[in-house]
């Protein structure tokens, strides 16, 4: 692994000048006014604070891009981790946060080892849109307080939403204006602009502006901003105790899917941009280094993000230097512009989010899925959704999983049986129709022959014309399982019980190992075996007339 990574190194800065390195410069530059209002708003959002988002974005930007798996990958805080790291701050504080970033990085680490990067391949699209749907629901529904000026409580959103009830729902005028007007600006902003200073950018420092000259006291402020990398608060590993940890299981492997889900279809996607290779495990194993130290400096969970890896492809980036680039200017404005920052209203940050909630949705996607009325990638992408805003992220995952292949099982449960005489006038080698041609008969079975469809295959079965030489044409059938092999044994048997011959045409080489496997080779004899169902007859015809 390391060769490789080596090797794809060495490829990628061949031949490298000063004009590829001015246009890393240029990219990076271009990513750090797109990362900059987003890093301090996720900080914010995940329960931290927004020097840690800084942080996080800085730290991320130059380990895990120099170990990553590809030249284009750039990491940070993201929407749909602080939507996760929310919950477990309100239940074990960010020491919580701190640790289960840790040990989530450890299993990242691991997965990248033992190469489990193709697993994201077994979770459908509807499922990741669902799932991505519902972290932006999650991401605006916590973000209410902050743009409208309101308090509530609970651990959850969902509990919070329901506080309201009991706490009232009074907006702060000052506040929805200011988180208003960064919201039209992100919207009206145009698309060439945004390619060079992105909206959110301006609208924050508009948002700022004008707080000031209105002198809005009222609104809430993103408060301090360090100039270190070290923040007070950090992983503090002997403030754990064996509860805690037995707690944050849950939080962990969620923190390790969710890293492992961004940053896989981050790569991928921008692999398609580029036209570049991607090497996932290496990309697993470079997030797991890169969270591993993140709490060390008080940074929370970071993973892959696409809007800050495609802007970097937009601009021209070359290679891994550029998130480098990205981070020096992010450090360098936390020094230099710490004092402003800090005067930034949360309300404006609030805005931020809830543009960026509605645009993490795939609208081509499910716009697709419904215009064609996909119903099962309709109800995949509704059941993942829910389940990602009522439940934890995790089980959101599993369900959909779980649900998508319940649904792919349902299918492929239809097999189709058909029975067919023989036409002697298709037997280019036979004159007439011998006699033995009128008790023969070509069973086809097409699909897979497994637990679930065993039921409807002893049904139709039990429909089978009264052969006495019975073919089964088996060629589209791919697979079977031990339910299916059994279920053929059984038939196979009864039917020689009753005088009947019986032989097989057409298997696929693993459909013929199951045969060998389970004893109906035996049953059944070698010379039972035709490449295809002509070949079963002509040997029919040669024992008839032998007799």
């Amino acid at each position: 692994m390391i060769k490789n990574y080596l090797a794809n190194l060495k490829q990628e800065f061949s031949g490298y000048n000063t004009a590829k390195l001015m246009k890393d410069i240029m990219a990076g530059l271009t990513v750090c006014a797109v990362a900059l209002p987003l890093a301090l708003a996720f900080g914010v959002s995940s329960g931290a604070t927004a020097a840690a988002g800084l942080v996080t974005a800085i730290i991320a930007g130059v380990v895990i891009a120099v170990l990553g798996g590809a030249s284009f990958q750039i990491s940070g805080p993201t929407g749909a981790m602080s939507a996760v790291l929310v919950g477990i701050v309100a239940s074990y504080g960010l020491q919580g946060v701190f640790f289960a970033c840790f040990a989530a990085g450890a299993l990242l680490l691991l997965a990248g080892i033992f190469k489990l990067g193709r697993l994201i391949s077994f979770i459908p699209m509807p499922v990741i849109m669902g799932f991505t749907s519902g972290i932006a629901i999650i991401i605006a529904m916590g973000q209410i307080d902050n743009f409208f000026g309101t308090a509530s409580e609970g651990s959850s959103n969902l509990a919070k939403i329901a506080s309201y009830a009991r706490l009232g729902f009074h907006p702060n005028l000052q506040a929805m204006l200011i988180g208003l007007l960064v919201v039209v600006v992100m919207i009206v902003w145009p698309k060439k602009w945004g390619a060079r200073v992105p909206g959110s950018l301006v609208g924050i420092i508009l948002a700022t502006v004008v707080s000031a000259l209105f002198r809005m006291d009222s609104i809430a402020t993103v408060g301090d901003i360090p100039r270190t990398l070290m923040l007070a608060d950090r992983l503090d590993l002997g403030s754990l105790n064996l509860d805690i940890l037995k707690n944050l299981i849950s939080p962990i492997v969620t923190i390790a899917a969710l890293g492992m889900i961004e940053s896989l279809l981050c790569g991928a996607s921008a692999s398609r941009m580029k036209n570049e290779p991607f090497n996932a495990d290496q990309e697993l194993i470079a997030q797991g280094v890169g969270n591993m130290l993140l709490p060390l400096f008080g940074g929370v969970p970071a993973t892959a993000a696409i809007a800050r890896t495609s802007v970097a492809v937009k601009s021209g980036q070359q290679t891994r230097l550029a998130s480098v680039f990205h981070s020096v200017f992010l450090l360098a404005s936390m020094f230099l512009l710490g004092g402003v920052m800090a005067r930034l209203p949360l309300a404006a940050l609030a805005g931020v989010l809830m543009v960026t909630a509605w645009r993490m949705n795939d609208w081509g996607g499910i716009r697709y899925i419904f215009s064609h009325k996909l119903k099962s990638g309709i109800s995949q992408f509704l059941v993942t959704m829910l389940a990602t805003v009522i439940f934890d992220l995790t089980v959101a995952i599993l369900l959909g999983v779980a649900y998508s292949a319940i649904l792919y099982i349902a299918k492929s449960s239809q097999i189709g049986v058909s029975f067919s005489d023989i036409d002697a006038n298709k037997l280019r080698t036979v004159e007439g129709k011998p006699p033995v041609l009128e008790t023969t008969g070509v069973v086809y079975v097409t699909g897979s022959l497994f637990f679930g469809a065993v039921d409807e295959f002893n049904r139709r079965m039990a429909e089978m014309p009264a052969y006495d030489h019975v073919i089964f044409s088996l060629r589209g059938m791919p697979n079977i399982d031990v339910s299916g092999a059994q279920a053929v044994l059984e038939l196979c048997e009864s039917l020689q019980k009753q005088g009947k011959t019986v032989a097989c045409c057409g298997m696929s080489d693993g459909v013929r190992t199951y045969f060998d496997r389970t004893g109906i080779t035996v049953l059944l004899g070698e010379n039972a075996y035709f490449w295809n169902a002509e070949d079963a007859i002509l040997d029919l015809l040669s024992a008839e007339i032998a007799e």
